[in-house]
């Protein structure tokens, strides 16, 4: 990701972060080009590594942010367990007070049999969400 952006980019990657499945046709209406143009845009920032992915959002009832302080060294068995866990949105290997800091979608019941397991590596704090408020986009 070398290259700046510029305006069009930036439009294209904001319409394409609200919804993924627009057509070429659709981007180059909203961005004043043609659907070739916003199609020769798009396979340029797929190049260059600004779109990753395509994906979908799936409404979760619940939403845990667990913050794990380790107590030992065993990093890549706990990151084998973590990868293992269907119900994680994202782990992340932090800096500050925390060693990971891990987003869960589960049920009371599996959130707590998953918070058992997760004692074994150390110990942790965690935040449920109880309302969205903001969008997960990116700035651009």
């Amino acid at each position: 990701m070398s290259l700046p952006l510029d305006t069009t980019d930036r439009k294209i990657l904001k319409l394409l972060q609200g919804n993924s499945r627009l057509s070429h046709k659709d981007i180059g209406l909203r961005v004043h080009r043609t659907g070739q143009a916003v199609g020769q845009r798009i396979s340029r920032l797929q190049a260059l590594g600004y779109i990753q992915k395509y994906t979908i959002q799936v409404q979760h009832e619940h939403t845990q942010f667990i913050r794990l302080m380790m107590q030992n060294n065993q990093f890549e068995s706990f990151e084998q367990f973590i990868n293992q866990q269907e119900q994680l949105t994202a782990c992340y290997k932090t800096s500050g007070s925390a060693c990971y800091m891990i987003i869960t979608h589960f049920t009371e019941t599996e959130f707590r049999f998953f918070i058992e397991q997760l004692s074994h590596w150390g110990h942790y704090s965690v935040d449920t969400v109880i309302k969205e408020i903001g969008t997960d986009a990116y700035p651009v």
